[in-house]
């Protein structure tokens, strides 16, 4: 008998320890119920603390591979290796396949109905006009907001999108999440992820792939900047009021949405099958942390002195530099790695690509006025002026995922298996058999 639909439901981080003591208190039932009724079983990947990120982890989902096998590293390496991902393996097998958001994914179907990338990934957008439109103001708006602002032709852009894929049961949910987001700020996190699942429930009833991923990282960012203000935390550190507002539980509000996203998906037609994985989770941040960026990347490096192509930022602290050759890459890292903080501590993290640097403002504590950096031990100017403060850290990277799965029998407690295996397990959901041990290392040996 052909399988009926599936869905994986990528909920990127989520900490399941805090889902279960928020369903205790009459919390989140759709998640409540799954859990009770398929159980909960732990996946477990790298080793290494510096592995443990979700571009790597997500990679090792898509492919059955180990960070050793798969040798992704960072955010966008995934279009120059040639690897083979559950939506080619499955559309090879004859299966209708679709993807919002996949987190370090390249597009390489040939007949999706829908696939619309990560915004730091450069690959190609399957469908409509309106989700190509939706893709590039994503990516628009990411690249936008590390700057601090979004431009009105970007808004007008995830408008006409929006247009075309709201749900009368959430656009007041979208409206309340963006009319708050300033005084709130993880309420434009929440207006994110409701409005991609939005999409993918409009697109997934269109086209009723035979599998369709959803990712969704709103609770992975919320948890590290929130966890200290979860009603569940019963560590010792608390955010501070100027910070957010006494009472306010990011957390809660980011688990509800995903709830809501389970039970929308769960009664979509024909009831498809639905996975939930969540890669790895967060602890609770052990100490206080700062988090900065740099408000304009290019600016600072040119009043460095330094050669450079382009910059891009990513995430909150994280930019690359593009540089014409090698050997300007390798100027350009001795600099920032010469930086120090009054206390001597290191501003600056680096990872020299050849040509390409993959940079982290990795100075843990406050930057405030009277912040003299150092270069070679010689003062510089204030950086203050040349960085905004963005979270304090309240959550850090745990190796250790979970996973259910609606389709099959109930696991038992304590049931756990490698990361990896969830490519195996998609794939024979949906109805693929593969051959030898389940793991594929390449495209080209798959052909």
């Amino acid at each position: 008998m052909k399988p009926g639909p599936l869905i994986l439901l990528e909920l990127n981080e989520v900490n399941c320890d805090f889902v279960r003591r928020y369903v205790a208190r009459g919390h989140l039932p759709a998640l409540g119920a799954t859990i009770a009724r398929h159980g909960l079983a732990e996946t477990f990947s790298e080793e290494k603390y510096e592995h443990l990120e979700p571009w790597i982890q997500w990679v090792t989902a898509h492919t059955g591979l180990t960070f050793a096998e798969h040798e992704v590293l960072r955010l966008g390496d995934i279009e120059q290796r040639d690897l083979l991902q559950v939506w080619e393996r499955l559309e090879s097998a004859g299966v209708t396949v679709a993807a919002i958001s996949p987190i370090n994914a390249a597009n390489r179907t040939r007949r999706s109905p829908f696939f619309v990338p990560d915004p730091w990934t450069r690959t190609p957008v399957s469908g409509d006009w309106f989700l190509r439109q939706l893709s590039a103001a994503l990516a628009q708006a990411v690249g936008e907001n590390a700057q601090r602002r979004v431009t009105a032709a970007t808004l007008a852009r995830i408008a006409l999108a929006a247009l075309a894929h709201f749900r009368i049961s959430t656009v007041g949910e979208l409206v309340a999440d963006a009319l708050s987001a300033r005084s709130r700020p993880w309420r434009a996190t929440l207006f994110l992820d409701r409005f991609l699942a939005d999409v993918f429930v409009r697109q997934w009833r269109r086209h009723r792939p035979g599998f369709a991923s959803l990712f969704l990282n709103g609770a992975a960012h919320i948890q590290h900047h929130y966890m200290f203000s979860s009603a569940v935390y019963d560590g010792p550190h608390r955010n501070p009021p100027w910070y957010i507002a006494p009472g306010a539980d990011p957390l809660l509000e980011v688990y509800a949405l995903y709830d809501r996203v389970l039970a929308d998906v769960l009664r979509l037609p024909g009831k498809p099958r639905v996975m939930i994985a969540t890669g790895l989770h967060q602890d609770p941040h052990p100490v206080e942390q700062y988090y900065h960026r740099l408000k304009d990347h290019a600016t600072f490096l040119r009043r460095l002195g330094v050669s450079f192509d382009s910059v891009q930022a990513l995430m909150s602290r994280d930019f690359t530099i593009h540089c014409a050759s090698p050997a300007q890459a390798a100027s350009c890292s001795t600099v920032l790695q010469s930086l120090q903080a009054p206390d001597g501590t290191p501003l600056f993290s680096v990872d020299d690509r050849g040509r390409d640097l993959f940079v982290m403002l990795t100075y843990p504590r406050e930057i405030g006025r009277g912040f003299v950096f150092r270069r070679d031990a010689q003062p510089q100017w204030d950086l203050a002026d040349d960085v905004a403060f963005v979270a304090l850290k309240n959550g850090e990277h745990n190796g250790i995922g979970y996973f259910a799965d609606t389709g099959a029998a109930a696991v038992a407690p304590g049931t756990r298996f490698a990361l990896a295996e969830v490519f195996a397990r998609t794939c024979a959901a949906a109805g693929v058999a593969l051959p030898g041990s389940g793991s594929e290392p390449s495209r080209s040996q798959a052909a």
